[in-house]
Formats: C-alpha cells, sequence, structure tokens
C-alpha cells in the first residue's frame, strides 16, 4: 500500500470523494439520481471526441456532459417526461460513444479503463486534474451553498430572496459534468452515478442537518475509496468496483443501525 502507484491511487480515490460528496446530496435531495447517471453515460461520447480531436479528455467530457445536461434541462416539458428524455440520450449518448470509439484507427484504447476506472494507472498529471477538479467543484458549491439549498427547498421561497432556482440549476449542472470528468478515471463512466449517491444516501441515516450530511458524506467516500483500494490490492479485484462495493456496504451498515435505533427510540404499547 505505501507504493508509489498507490498513494497516486488513495490520493486520487479521496479526491474524487471530496468533490462527488456536497454534489451528491443535492442529488438526492433532489431525486436527481437518474440525471446524474444521464449525465455519466454522456462522458463517453465525450471521451471518443476528445480521442478523435487530440484534445484533453477532461475538456472533452466535461463539455459532452454539459451540453448533455443542459439540452435535457431545456427540453423538458416540451412534450416529453424528464425520464424519457433522459433514458434516450444517456442511452444514445452512451452508444454512440462506444461505435465512435471503435471506428478510432492509430488510437489505442482499453475501453474497460473508461468503463470502470482505472485508478490504479492515476499518474502526476492525472492526479492534479483531479484535484483541481475537486477544488473546483467545492468551491463552487460553498459558493453557492445557501441559494442551492433554498432552491432545493423550494423554489417560490428561492423567487421570494431574490434567487433564481435556474441559474442555480445550471451551477449545479456544470459541477456534476465537472466531478463526471474527474471521476472517469477512478470508477468509470458505468459506476460515477455510485459514487454520488451511495455516500450521500448513507449519510443521510446520520445527519441532522445539511450540512452535517455533506460532511459525513465525505468521510463515508474518503473512507470507502482507501478501504477499496486496500480491499482490491489484498482480494486481487477490480480497484473501481470494489471501492463502490465497500460504500455500498457501510449505507447497509448504516442502514440497519437506523432501523435497529428507530425501533429503540419507538414507545412500546401497554395493554391493560
Amino acid at each position: 500500500m505505501l507504493d508509489d502507484f498507490m498513494v497516486r491511487a488513495t490520493l486520487a480515490g479521496v479526491g474524487v470523494a471530496l468533490a462527488a460528496a456536497p454534489l451528491g446530496c443535492f442529488v438526492v435531495w433532489r431525486r436527481m439520481a437518474y440525471f446524474g447517471d444521464a449525465t455519466a453515460h454522456a462522458a463517453m461520447l465525450g471521451v471518443a471526441l476528445s480521442l478523435a480531436l487530440q484534445m484533453s479528455i477532461f475538456a472533452g467530457v466535461v463539455a459532452v456532459a454539459l451540453t448533455m445536461a443542459v439540452s435535457v434541462t431545456l427540453m423538458a416539458g416540451r412534450g416529453y417526461a424528464m425520464d424519457t428524455l433522459l433514458g434516450v440520450l444517456a442511452h444514445s449518448a452512451l452508444a454512440f460513444g462506444l461505435v465512435a470509439v471503435s471506428f478510432l484507427s492509430g488510437v489505442r484504447i482499453d475501453l474497460m479503463a473508461y468503463l470502470f476506472g482505472d485508478i490504479l494507472a492515476v499518474s502526476r498529471g492525472d492526479l492534479a486534474v483531479i484535484w483541481g477538479g475537486a477544488a473546483l467543484v467545492v468551491a463552487l458549491t460553498v459558493w453557492r451553498w445557501s441559494p442551492l439549498l433554498t432552491s432545493t427547498l423550494n423554489e417560490e421561497l428561492a423567487y421570494a430572496n431574490g434567487i433564481n432556482p435556474k441559474r442555480e440549476q445550471l451551477v449545479l449542472t456544470l459541477c456534476l459534468a465537472i466531478t463526471v470528468a474527474v471521476a472517469i478515471k477512478v470508477v468509470g463512466v458505468l459506476l460515477i452515478a455510485a459514487l454520488l449517491i451511495i455516500p450521500a444516501a448513507a449519510a443521510r441515516n446520520l445527519a441532522r442537518t445539511p450540512e452535517a450530511m455533506a460532511l459525513i458524506a465525505g468521510l463515508i467516500g474518503a473512507t470507502s475509496a482507501i478501504t477499496g483500494l486496500q480491499g482490491a490490492y489484498v482480494l486481487d479485484t477490480p480497484a473501481g468496483p470494489t471501492i463502490v462495493c465497500f460504500a455500498a456496504i457501510v449505507f447497509a451498515g448504516l442502514g440497519l443501525f437506523r432501523t435497529v435505533r428507530d425501533r429503540l427510540r419507538k414507545p412500546r404499547q401497554t395493554y391493560t
């Protein structure tokens, strides 16, 4: 675990977990799980375009993910249900991305690495991109925390306080696109949504305030990344899926803890 590549992998996992934690809370509160999954699937098309145009993977993924998310937001309510739009655009983008990759000649690509992540191959350059993107997401979230929270709770209340919910939705969409771009190397396109949702959902069992939920989600995500890497190292399993498995175990454990706690607190009925 002290090898250089394991240190880089650990730092990458923690960086992505810290970026995904507060954003995942808003995804859970707004019930945007499918939205996050759709944005992640669209990232595959961004990878293909980046390789074809010989540009940065990060820039290509952010551009395509942001375009898809904004398109869904603009098209919603124009004759199509939101879940229908997300299903069509997400899977279409993933399919077009996979087909486009197959047409790339002279470009060597490990498709499984983009689908399920290749955290053990993270370089120092990748680490700089991951932590730079994570810092940007955390900064945006902290800066817009109160307006984002107000818009999430009640749009009418947001308008009454001079807040534009559509602008806050755009900020959230931008953060989501950046998180997807930095998380591809860690858990891959197919598991990004899990890293967003599971730590936040697990933290909900312990937190009493929104701020506490974001902090606990970050702690759960970082712990899952570290423990998952250790588990993958010992068990010789894929690192990205193993990280998600450990997060799922934490979610199940905290869910069981909450159920037991609520039953113990529930007053017993007495019969005479």
